[in-house]
Order: C-alpha cells, then structure tokens, then sequence
C-alpha cells in the first residue's frame, strides 16, 4: 500500500459560514457525480488521494486556499452531500475531526453491512494507517482528523491531518488502496516535511531488524524521506501572489473565458447564456473534474473560481458559485437521461483552455487582475465572513475594463 502524498499548511482558526458550506456540498457533490458518470468511483478515490488535486479541489469550492481548514471543511461538506447518494455513487465517506474520527471503525463495519465488503479489514486499515501517521512516523504532527473514503467495490483513501503547535503548521496525509502491499516497509512512496533534521521512522525498509527485535529504529537519514516529490507546502502569507499561480494557465483560461464568446466555438454552444465571469469559474472547475495529474501543481490558481471566504484573493462571488452549482448539476441531470452535450460542453472547454496555453504569453499585471476582481465583486454577490462586497469609492482609480493577463 502506498502513501500516495503528503501536505503542510498554516493552521487557520475561523469557521464557515453557513451560506458558504451549503454551496460547498452542493458543489462538492456536484463534482464528484461528474467524476464517477465521466470516469468511475474509482477514479474518485484517485484523485481525493492526491494532496495537489484536493488543494485545487477546495480552492475551487471557496475556501481559503492554502490553509489547514480546506481539509476539514471540504471533508465535512462532502459527507454531508455525498453519504446520502452513496448508493448511487458508490463511494462512501467516513470519520471526520476530533470525536467524529474515532466513529470510522463503526461506520466502515456499516458500509461493510450494506456493500457486502469485510468491514472488519477496512477497519483494520482505518487503524493502521493513522498508526503508521502518528507513531510510527514521529514527524512533530499529532492527528486530529481522520477521514476514509471507500468505493463499493473496495477502492479505498486515506485523508487524515496532523498539528503541530511549534511550527502553528498542520500536516495532511493520502493514502491509497491502489498497489496495496506493506503498511509497515516502506508505505510511504511521497511523503516528506520541511528539513528539521532526523526523525523517527519505524516504517523505513532498513529497520526491519529494529521492528523484529525491539521495535526501537536507529536514527534514519532525513535524505530518505526528503527524495520524494509528491509534497505540498503552503506558504504561511494569507494572500495569493503571483508567485503562487502559474501565470501562463491562468492568463490563457482567462482569455477563453473573457475574450471569446462561447458561439465562436461550435463545441460550447450548450454553454450559450453564461457571461464571461461564469465562464471563468466553469472552466475551473471544469479542469478539477477532467485536469491530468500535473496540472494540479499551483492549487493557488483554483482561487480565481470562487475567491475565497476571507477575502482572498476576492470575496465569494456568492451569485456565479449558485450559476457554476446549476449549470453543472443541468449537464448531471440531462446526461442521466441520455443528453450528454452539455456535460461535454464544460469538459470542452477546460480542453480549449489547455490549447490556448502553447502559444500563450501573459502580461504579467497580477496585482491589477485581483483589484479588478475585487472592484467588481459587489456585481457578483461578492462575500466574505466579514460581510457583503460593497462598490469601490468613486474616487478610487479604475483598474481598467480589460483583463491583465493578456
């Protein structure tokens, strides 16, 4: 069994407000449909295993983009709206932070009930992969939440995050059924912190003896684990900057969506109605739901869908997150009874973003990009935690009608 990934962000305080978590589960569910119609419950269970792709995944949805919250809140939002249509997923979510994690065992016995899996083995893996975290890799992180996430066919992830209070950090976990082998010789295939010099790793495949013996490993060479690439770290700013974006991405799916109407492209005749700014966020979350691997490397970017409920990098535009929830939950709808051109509209459309990109070179006015998303918030339904988005002063200078970027 393989540790499919691992990433450090800020400890954030604060909650969701509700007007928030309902969208997110609506959208949350929303997407996961759309991954199980378009590819399989499987694949689900993939992508929620990649700790770049579930960054990109929450930024999408409107949380804070780089902080320790994305985890539980996005978690929460998906038990609340995926368990109910479990059976028709077939994906099954279970745990949750503080109390809510030590319930896993008893709500994987009852999946177990209900799929015919063996909810005592899955059981078991609930415990050892939260071992294996908390024990047996003494990194500094103590765990706090513990989420499992299994298909009705037996796939199975692993999402559980640790604290720690000296570095005011948290520490996220994947892990992955796919290639199960071993939980306690090398499980962890990419899975490493910041350098703080040796730690205690009872997994390591040279300390076998050490198990065997008395269970006390020798110090291991950080080395070891620091070769591995598949690590997330956030940056502790709140902002977004441009160095947290990939520029070219951004600019070339803020063309598409803002320079060309959907009717110059026969494919996203379907999507005919929806304004620029709508386009924007679709063509996000579009690329959530059909992106590869590799293009999940800057979650930052995945901001410019619905801002963020702190304000960063705008407000919520509260409005064009209810036209994303509808649009993609019409396409869900028709697809189900045969009418997929709409389902397949949105797909194009992350696909015309990723075409725009090879000859693409963006004007790199960043700052300008967010003011005038902030500016015109308020047209949109712009919100935060700490209120409504309100008209920029008069006297304040416009940031321009066209976008930066291009």
């Amino acid at each position: 069994m393989k540790h499919s990934g691992s990433a450090d962000l800020p400890l954030h305080n604060g909650h969701v407000p509700l007007w928030l978590s309902e969208r997110m589960s609506k959208l949350g569910l929303s997407i996961m449909e759309t991954i199980v119609m378009e590819f399989s419950a499987a694949e689900a269970i993939n992508k929620l295993s990649n700790p770049f792709w579930f960054q990109s995944f929450g930024a999408v949805m409107g949380m804070d983009w780089h902080s320790s919250g994305i985890t539980t809140s996005v978690l929460g939002a998906l038990k609340r709206s995926v368990n109910p249509h479990a059976k028709e997923l077939g994906i099954y979510i279970c745990g949750g932070k503080g109390k809510h994690s030590t319930k896993t065992p008893e709500e994987l016995l009852a999946v177990g009930y209900k799929t015919g899996l063996d909810g005592f083995q899955l059981a078991k893996f609930s415990k050892l992969t939260a071992k294996v975290d908390n024990t047996a890799i003494q990194d500094g992180y103590q765990l706090y939440q513990h989420n499992f996430i299994v298909t009705d066919k037996g796939d199975w992830c692993v999402i559980q995050q640790g604290m720690n209070d000296s570095n005011a950090m948290a520490r996220r976990y994947h892990w992955h059924s796919k290639d199960l082998q071993s939980f306690i010789d090398e499980p962890h295939t990419f899975i490493y912190g910041k350098n703080k010099g040796e730690i205690l790793n009872l997994t390591a495949h040279n300390a076998a003896s050490a198990r065997e013996k008395s269970l006390v490993i020798a110090n291991e060479n950080p080395e070891r684990i620091l070769k591995e690439i598949n690590h997330l770290v956030m940056p502790s700013h709140h902002d977004v900057r441009m160095k947290d974006v990939n520029m070219k991405r951004l600019g070339a799916m803020l063309w598409v969506a803002h320079e060309n109407k959907p009717e110059d492209f026969e494919s996203l005749l379907m999507l005919k109605g929806m304004g620029p700014r709508s386009l924007q966020s679709l063509a996000l979350v579009s690329e959530v739901i059909y992106g590869t691997p590799t293009r999940f490397e800057d979650p930052a970017r995945f901001s410019f869908a619905h801002g963020g409920k702190d304000g960063h990098p705008f407000p919520v535009p509260v409005n064009t997150f209810d036209e994303t929830i509808n649009t993609l939950q019409t396409a869900i709808q028709k697809a189900k009874i045969g009418n997929s051109d709409k389902m397949h509209a949105i797909r194009k459309l992350s696909e015309i973003s990723w075409e725009a990109e090879k000859g693409f070179s963006p004007n790199e006015n960043f700052d300008a990009l967010v003011q005038k998303e902030r500016d015109e918030s308020y047209k949109y339904g712009g919100r935060t935690v700490f209120g409504e988005a309100q008209p920029p002063k008069k006297d304040k200078p416009s940031s321009g009608g066209q976008l930066s970027l291009f």
